[in-house]
């Protein structure tokens, strides 16, 4: 029994000891790298959006009336996007009449949309939670999202284009 507790303890000890000797890299030596790193990304992004936020955003043609929202960006295998599907129409997602359009037939607008009443009074934008908030915010600021998009057209004509469809299925 002590012969076996004298092993246990002794490989205990060669065990530990290699543990401690193993030298770790200073914190400091890989810092800098890190936040030197994260700063220029940030400055690289600066003017970009959200494609998370993109999902939702409300589509206007150029009377300020709305046509319906952003449902989903389609995008390559190397990252570029192909088209935008937007839904026209409907109401609560019933009677949706969804359309793929490339990107470059949308403009992207960082300024709330101006109503014919009034000149100064903003429109409300859903969240992400679909909850509706009055746009406040100082718009200078890039808060990673535009406020619309604005594509030419009626809601007659573009629901006139031919149906996007994932899949045969639906």
């Amino acid at each position: 029994m002590k012969s076996f507790l004298a092993v246990a303890l002794l490989g205990t000890a060669v065990i530990g000891g290699a543990a401690f000797a193993q030298s770790t890299q200073p914190a400091d030596r890989a810092a800098p790298a890190a936040t030197a790193q994260s700063a220029d990304a940030k400055m690289a992004l600066k003017g970009s959006w959200r494609a998370s936020k993109l999902m939702g955003l409300n589509v206007y043609n150029e009377a300020n009336e709305k046509l319906g929202d952003i449902n989903e960006l389609l995008v390559d295998k190397s990252g570029k996007i192909n088209a935008v599907v937007i839904g026209i129409g409907g109401f609560l997602g019933m009677g949706e009449h969804d359309i793929a359009v490339s990107i470059d037939k949308l403009k992207f607008v960082e300024e709330p949309v101006r109503t014919s009443s009034t000149s100064t009074s903003t429109t409300s934008r859903d969240t992400t939670t679909g909850a509706a908030s009055t746009t406040t915010t100082n718009r200078n600021v890039n808060d990673w999202v535009p406020d619309h998009a604005v594509m030419s057209g009626n809601k007659e004509q573009l629901k006139a284009l031919p149906q996007f469809k994932y899949s045969d299925y639906n």
